[in-house]
């Protein structure tokens, strides 16, 4: 988990790979139950209909377990979303300041939260709001700043070796 930005996807497919487990993004599983992208869905049906739907399929992949699961920087909002993850398995924090996080999205255009007049304002908003709700769900906090997402993968491989804390694998 993480803020926009912060390799969840990218680092998390490496990381599944490498446990040869399966990769699941919550945001691409949602967009097929919507049957739209998550930026046309935000613009139609608000953020609080996008929330319900997230936390629907967060839910059911939880439930469904065995896998590397990133999830949508804003999935930390909702209290029953932050106990599944903690309780569903290892979770591991992302961390990226939002100097380096606006660096890396400042030509994005797909993340409906950062379509404002002043998105560096807004992440370090979204910064102030989800970092602590981002290090109370989370088992292990990586410092990903510059990292590469094969280095992240690494750094989160090592944390889970140190901790015992390796899933099973297939």
């Amino acid at each position: 988990m993480g803020l926009p930005g912060s390799g969840k996807s990218t680092a998390g497919r490496q990381l599944a790979r490498r446990l040869a487990l399966s990769f699941l993004d919550s945001d691409h599983l949602i967009e097929q139950r919507i049957g739209c992208s998550i930026r046309s869905f935000f613009e139609r049906e608000g953020e609080a209909a996008f929330r319900d739907v997230e936390e629907e399929v967060i839910s059911d992949l939880v439930a469904q377990g065995g896998g590397v699961l990133a999830t949508g920087g804003g999935a930390v909002l909702r209290p029953a979303n932050r106990q599944r993850l903690h309780a569903g398995g290892s979770v591991v924090y992302l961390h990226v300041l939002p100097d380096e996080l606006f660096r890396r999205l400042k030509r994005d255009t797909q993340r409906p939260l950062l379509q404002v007049a002043d998105p560096l304002a807004r992440l370090r908003e979204m910064y102030e709001q989800r970092d602590p709700l981002y290090r109370g769900t989370a088992h292990f906090v990586v410092e990903a700043g510059r990292s590469s997402a094969a280095t992240l993968a690494n750094m989160v491989l090592m944390q889970l070796e140190l901790a015992g804390a390796l899933p099973p694998r297939p």
